[in-house]
């Protein structure tokens, strides 16, 4: 079978000085894209910068033969947003692929978290991908063509003790996939997110040292890689991976029961039927489970 590959085709990854999303920028480098690495270069918990995780990252894609730019521009503002993908225009042409990796933590249990720690998390993620796909869109919406990879992660799509703002985070990054998916398909902008499980430095304080050795970043990459890829159609999806294993997640409705006559008691009296989880329903949009709810009234 043939290699996938993505000769002529320019990619920005965002947090690409360490673990997943280093991982990411140089396989799509290895395969043959030109890669703007982008990494604020600073700690867990956001504070600081630095350009050396980035400019590292970048001069091994050179070495073995690519082509690659570090920025150490913030996602996190528009200024910033809109500095990266100039930067890879301006170098490269184009922008063909956006991988939105960037992230922090500032873990601790509801009760003591701050309004600060939840907001910093959410700025990272929610809104650093938002500012990144907003400055990207025109571009790719211009050329007809373009691909998203968001990185959500189990704890959004599960929950975690300790991670009310990541969580909160994590989960929205869904929301943010499949309206980008629905709004992309006339320009043919495929979006996706992947809820990877890999022993990174953001993880390693949370999963089992036992874990380090399977769950390893480059064993998450090649599903980033293909949902980058040309040859991938599928769009508005979630996908978790971890350790060789990759599974498609997705939001259901069970069948639910209804009544004319709705009471607090009536919905006492058939809670079973109301959390029945078969047959179920698996809407893309909020126009199919708005329709299902409608049929049910016939």
């Amino acid at each position: 079978m043939s290699e996938l590959r993505f000769d002529g085709k320019v990619a920005i990854v965002t947090g690409a000085g360490h673990g997943l999303g280093r991982s990411h920028a140089l396989l799509l480098a290895e395969r043959g894209a030109r890669v703007v690495v982008n990494d604020l270069g600073g700690a867990l918990d956001g504070t600081g910068s630095s350009t050396g995780p980035a400019a590292e990252v970048a001069e091994m894609i050179t070495k073995n033969g690519g082509e690659a730019l570090a920025n150490a521009d913030s996602v996190a503002t528009p200024e910033g947003a809109e500095a990266v993908v100039r930067a890879a225009v301006d170098t490269f042409g184009r922008l063909d692929i956006l991988v939105n990796n960037a992230g922090i933590l500032r873990d601790k249990s509801f009760g003591k978290m701050t309004v600060e720690e939840f907001d910093a998390v959410l700025a990272v993620h929610v809104r650093g991908s938002f500012l990144m796909s907003r400055a990207a869109f025109g571009h790719m919406k211009e050329q007809r063509y373009g691909r998203i990879v968001n990185t959500s992660s189990p704890a959004g799509l599960f929950g975690n003790f300790g991670q009310a703002n990541y969580s909160t985070a994590k989960m929205g990054l869904v929301g943010l996939t499949k309206t980008l998916g629905i709004e992309g398909a006339r320009a043919g902008i495929k979006a996706n997110a992947i809820a990877p499980i890999a022993w990174t430095r953001m993880t390693e304080a949370l999963l089992p040292a036992e874990f380090e050795q399977r769950f390893t970043a480059d064993r998450v990459s090649p599903l980033v890689a293909f949902l980058a890829h040309e040859s991938c159609e599928t769009s508005g999806e979630v996908f978790s991976v971890g350790a060789g294993r990759v599974s498609r997640v997705f939001v259901a409705e069970g069948p639910g029961w209804r009544t004319d006559d709705l009471t607090m008691e009536s919905i006492r009296d058939n809670w079973d039927a109301i959390c029945a989880e078969e047959p179920h329903l698996t809407p893309t949009t909020l126009g199919e489970q708005a329709s299902a709810s409608m049929k049910a009234m016939l």
